[in-house]
């Protein structure tokens, strides 16, 4: 069988979230191997997760530059694994530019925010939303290997074990100019509640909760199911809570499991971000709320009445 690329992104040195999806996604396409920048000691983890060739580059430095010695493995993975029928890499902002770089320079066709894929005679057929999410589409790369970034939350299921063979690639001889990071600034306060972006579950409020004060009772229901916060943009406009809880068009795209939506009325811009979410919940208390046109189910009330109740019965069921 032909190769599936996978790029590994490594988080405190150890795979993210997104590797076992990307490397199930591979496995229904060929036989996944991962490519990663760093040490071959995640090798095993890679095997238990499906990478039968896992492809390791190491470079003096590499964590100081930003994105190219990615690409530059990527590359060279491309050129050593013979028949490669694909690329995939997740959806975060360094494995986008990544994918988008590589496909430049192996003359590939790039398909960004993939919500499902397929193995199909003339290759991968991939599915996406266009316009804001108002249509669902189905493509076939035109040219050369594809590229593929490939949302959250899309593929169920994982990849068998493997051996996870170590392959070392040289990219110390890569010319392309790198950006190199001379300071970083971490984040004061990091939330114990999961990524928006690949979180399971995601509760979102809009408008309709009224205040920052009242706001509160998203984040309350949100740590009742262990969920990320997000947000609706006309939320985020009134200062109910911070920019990056912002899901939509503008904003951040999710994919989770289950999407519960508080007070929005369901604006094509916020839907584009979420309604590819595979059971949406939405309590609002306006009946003909856009919203419900999406929503698997939709409870017509006011929040403050509802969520309250919805608390306290999640709690008595866990309890």
């Amino acid at each position: 069988m032909s190769q599936v690329l996978v790029l590994v992104e490594l988080v405190g040195g150890a795979p993210s979230a997104a590797t076992a999806e990307l490397l199930a996604a591979a496995a229904l396409l060929g036989d996944p191997a991962a490519v990663l920048v760093g040490s071959a000691d995640v090798a095993p983890e890679l095997g238990r997760l499906g990478a039968k060739t896992v492809f390791v580059a190491t470079l003096d430095g590499a964590e100081g530059l930003l994105v190219t010695p990615q690409v530059a493995a990527l590359e060279a993975a491309v050129a050593a694994g013979g028949d490669v029928s694909a690329v995939l890499v997740g959806s975060s902002i360094d494995a986008r530019e990544a994918g988008a770089r590589l496909a430049i320079r192996i003359d590939a066709a790039y398909q960004g925010d993939v919500v499902g894929i397929t193995a199909g005679a003339a290759g991968p057929v991939v599915t996406q939303q266009a316009f804001g999410g108002s249509f669902t589409v189905t493509a076939v790369a035109g040219r050369g290997i594809p590229v593929i970034s490939l949302r959250p939350h899309s593929i169920s299921g994982a990849a068998p074990a493997a051996a996870g063979q170590v392959v070392e690639l040289d990219i110390s001889t890569d010319s392309v100019p790198s950006t190199r990071i001379v300071a970083r600034h971490e984040q004061a306060e990091v939330s114990a509640r999961p990524d928006l972006k690949a979180a399971d579950i995601v509760v979102s409020g809009g408008r309709g909760l009224g205040s920052r004060e009242k706001f509160v009772l998203v984040e309350q229901l949100a740590d009742v199911f262990g969920a990320a916060v997000g947000a609706s943009r006309a939320a985020v406009d009134a200062g109910y809570t911070e920019h990056n809880s912002q899901v939509g068009q503008t904003g951040v795209t999710v994919s989770p499991n289950l999407y519960i939506a508080l007070g929005i009325s369901g604006a094509i811009q916020h839907r584009a971000g979420m309604q590819s979410a595979k059971t949406i919940v939405a309590i609002n208390k306006d009946s003909s709320a856009p919203i419900f046109d999406i929503a698997d189910f939709g409870i017509v009330g006011d929040v403050f009445t509802v969520v309250p109740q919805l608390i306290e019965a999640v709690k008595a069921r866990r309890s």
